[in-house]
């Protein structure tokens, strides 16, 4: 039994994606980052769509390699033989959508870090731990990238693994074009056909384009290169026909391209080819190394190549397997993947890389309540910014007593005060929220005006986009559609920007609770379309959280969860909803803020404690609450 499914070696790279749709790259006014290289787009694409992927190559010790190796694990791939090399930047590639038919694209790839792979980056062991290698082209452009795979090939011989190559063409990096000439995809050249020609006999496997079976067979007759390939080769061809799909031939190739088995591909509205044939080779992948048919694993193939199209980016628009079967199961009513709801909701939740199964929170995102301390104690609302930073230290003073997980440490922290402490914590794993509404407002207003849209584009993807609404189902008719599209606003917001959304709600007090409150103002949201990552809901009884659970499971079984909210209430009656919440899974924890802080900091405030009793008498109360919360949880 083989430990993985694919090793996957060649490009690994970071594309800087233009963002503005019909523009030349001269144009562009903004980029986004993502994962790039067919090598690492593939390793990528097969472990999200559920097969056990490695990766092997080297990037440079800087920022962009720390991200590739980043998003690689993110999604489960093996990193084990991603070698930093100190000596070499990792690659980058330039890319833009001008048109349907246009794609400029720049490759910065001299000397880049992915081609010095070297035969001492992997073992003949580890090459045999998996069921196949892949390969992509560009790795044959080079004397060491050849030699390298050529003996990572020769592994594969020895260990039973099977050999799969991706022509990937790419004219520019074979030196037969002008630098800035990367959209090019085909130029003849008999050097590189009878270069490519030498990898062919040990290949069980090959895939291409037509215009890449063109130069593996050096002819620009499709049939007769097909011809030329199977005189060296005995291996499965996969020949790309673009959106009508694909043939597979196993045997002898017909005499004209009228006999090719067609196994068609899925009509879909074109946004973006680039990233499509590394789609197509993550899907073909996922039926073949798991021995499902031929015509499977290409409808599969042809499935998750028509998705990327409709999407912008290589690598993140690749399907999910959740996402990949839905698409199979309705593609005859959808159209425009990139319209519809339930596929992009699929799509969203599957870029999620850290799945946590419970959050500690301390919220000390308060802004109007901590300008009113101040000034009531006399002092400048600067002193706010200097408390929260210290806030920060009884939270590392919490981790360090209670040895509990960065992961399960959350924060809900503004920047109107917070931006320092927000800044400093950057590059750590806790759980980080941030707020958008302006305190106390109801209808909801956002924080500063303007368009919610653009103000999170400044924001980091990894903070939560939290939302204190006030909120009842018999709130006036009026009110209640005011505040409904301002959610709705925010709910598209952040799907367009990939920032998950966390929905606090709290009743207004004038307004009666009964145990189906909340369950009804969650069934009312869910049917406007809005499915937040995240709930912050008060303390409900067991009842409630039933309702709240099943509510939740039936509208969107891939809600993150529930976290409880404070209200100010006092320790003892913060623990005793503990009782109740912990309960119930749907529950993951707890986000309470000034039960934890309010008192330490009026005490600091008034300069009666020190900046260390404050930290100490924060710390004490916040690990009150965790430990609280676990005796509950483990009953």
């Amino acid at each position: 039994m083989k430990a993985l499914d694919v090793i996957c070696l060649g490009r690994a790279a970071v594309d800087l994606y233009g963002q503005q749709i019909g523009s030349t790259l001269e144009g562009m006014g903004s980029f986004a980052k993502y994962l790039g290289g067919s090598s690492a787009n593939i390793a990528y694409g097969s472990s999200k769509l559920g097969l056990k992927s490695a990766m092997i190559c080297r990037v440079g010790d800087e920022h962009m390699g720390r991200f590739v190796r980043n998003e690689l694990a993110s999604v489960g791939v093996d990193v084990s033989h991603v070698v930093t090399d100190k000596d070499r930047l990792t690659a980058l590639v330039v890319l833009g959508i001008q048109n349907k038919d246009t794609f400029p694209l720049i490759f910065y790839r001299n000397d880049c870090a992915d081609m010095a792979v070297d035969i001492k980056d992997f073992s003949a062991e580890f090459i045999a731990s998996s069921k196949a290698l892949l390969i992509t082209g560009t790795h044959f452009s080079s004397d060491n990238t050849y030699k390298t795979s050529m003996k990572a090939i020769e592994f594969a011989k020895a260990g039973g693994t099977q050999v799969i190559v991706d022509i990937d063409y790419r004219p520019v990096l074979w030196g037969l074009t002008g630098l800035g000439d990367g959209e090019s995809r085909f130029i003849a050249s008999a050097d590189v056909s009878k270069h490519i020609q030498t990898i062919l006999p040990y290949c069980d496997v090959i895939v291409g384009t037509e215009e890449e079976i063109h130069i593996a067979g050096g002819s620009e007759d499709t049939v007769t290169a097909l011809k030329k390939v199977r005189e060296v080769s005995d291996a499965i061809i996969i020949l790309k026909l673009g959106p009508l799909g694909c043939t597979v031939i196993s045997g002898d190739i017909p005499n004209n391209s009228g006999e090719f088995e067609v196994i068609k591909g899925n009509k879909v509205d074109i946004l973006n080819v680039l990233g499509a044939g590394d789609a197509f080779m993550s899907g073909f992948l996922r039926g073949y190394l798991r021995n499902e048919s031929l015509e499977k694993s290409a409808n599969y193939a042809n499935a998750s190549g028509a998705l990327v199209v409709s999407r912008h980016g290589c690598a993140p628009a690749i399907p999910s397997e959740q996402e990949l079967f839905y698409y199979l199961d309705n593609a005859h009513n959808i159209p425009d993947p990139s319209q519809d709801k339930e596929l992009n909701h699929l799509h969203r939740v599957s870029s999620r890389s850290i799945a946590r199964s419970e959050i500690f929170g301390f919220a000390f995102d308060h802004r109007k309540q901590l300008y009113d301390l101040a000034i009531d104690c006399g002092e400048s609302p600067k002193r706010v910014v200097k408390l929260k930073n210290l806030f920060l230290n009884s939270i590392e003073e919490t981790i360090k007593r209670s040895n509990i997980d960065e992961n399960s440490v959350g924060v809900l922290i503004d920047d109107t005060y917070g931006e320092e402490a927000l800044h400093s914590i950057a590059e750590r794993s806790w759980w980080i929220g941030r707020p958008v509404e302006l305190p106390g407002s109801c209808p909801l207003e956002f924080e500063g005006g303007g368009s919610i849209g653009s103000k999170l584009q400044s924001w980091p993807l990894t903070h939560v986009v939290k939302c204190l609404m006030f909120y009842h189902i018999n709130d006036p008719i009026e009110l209640r559609l005011k505040q409904e599209s301002k959610i709705i606003e925010l709910n598209s917001a952040c799907i367009k920007s990939g920032h998950q959304l966390l929905l606090e709600i709290i009743l207004p007090g004038d307004l009666e609770e009964h145990e189906s409150t909340i369950p009804q103002i969650l069934n009312r949201l869910y049917g406007l379309g809005i499915k937040p990552d995240w709930w912050k809901l008060p303390a409900l009884k067991d009842k409630s959280w039933e309702q709240v659970s099943d509510v939740i499971l039936q509208n969107d079984a891939h809600c993150e969860g529930v976290l409880l909210l404070g209200q100010s209430a006092s320790m003892d009656a913060v623990k005793s909803s503990f009782e109740d919440a912990s309960k119930h899974k749907i529950c993951k924890g707890f986000t309470v803020g000034r039960t934890i802080f309010y008192e330490p900091a009026k005490q600091w405030m008034e300069k009666k404690i020190s900046d260390q009793e404050l930290i100490d008498l924060v710390s004490n109360n916040y690990i009150e609450l965790i430990k609280s919360w676990k005796k509950y949880r483990e009953e």
